[in-house]
């Protein structure tokens, strides 16, 4: 599903990643584990495209990311540390506008709450306003978001980052509801999400 090939990133004399060699199943929650400044984050650039690597190749779904970045793009989403939403609309309000946006196939409220349900929102918590949420809340319509719009696989940046102890264990669990039916690529410096890794790759 997802590989890297030598993947080979410097900026000038910096070495961001040095050949790197990885395969990564449908279906399976993997972690890149590593401290700052080990390249975690220049990887998943890698993978989006949103830089070109030095040498070596990128693919998602056998497909190179930088012969093909449209199409690979569509396979991935991506969840940074600090999901930006529209702060004055609600939680479904949000789901709504950047599914529609993505040409996701759900629209009526019965299918976008079933979505935020399955991310981990009650109904109650979807109606409100995101300027209410907590940032636990916030990343589960970052994941519904990813859920609607039908990507292959989730790319998650610290996810657990700045969350209390609860929060963390309930963003964990619903990305874990999502094992065998989305591939989560998980990068993270914390050893929480390390509990429902299937596989664990450390970097640096």
């Amino acid at each position: 599903m997802i590989e890297a090939t030598e993947l080979t990133k410097t900026f000038g004399a910096t070495l961001a990643v040095d050949h790197l060699n990885l395969t990564i199943k449908p279906g399976e929650i993997f972690c890149l584990l590593g401290s700052n400044g080990a390249g975690k984050t220049t990887t998943i650039n890698l993978f989006l495209n949103f830089i070109a690597p030095t040498s070596g190749v990128a693919r998602i779904d056998g497909l190179d990311v930088v012969e093909h970045p449209l199409e690979t793009k569509q396979r991935l989403a991506y969840i940074p540390e600090q999901v930006t939403l529209y702060r004055n609309l609600t939680g479904l309000e949000n789901l709504r506008f950047f599914s529609r946006l993505a040409k996701a196939a759900a629209d009526s409220d019965d299918d976008l709450l079933a979505i935020l349900a399955q991310a981990g929102l009650t109904a109650d918590q979807a109606r409100a306003r995101v300027s209410s949420y907590s940032k636990g809340m916030r990343q589960k319509v970052g994941i519904a978001i990813t859920i609607a719009k039908g990507a292959l696989a989730l790319l998650l940046d610290e996810p657990t980052s700045g969350l209390d102890g609860d929060s963390q264990a309930r963003v964990l669990a619903t990305l874990a509801t999502l094992r065998g039916r989305r591939t989560v690529i998980v990068v993270t410096h914390r050893p929480e999400p390390l509990a429902i890794a299937d596989r664990i790759v450390r970097m640096g």
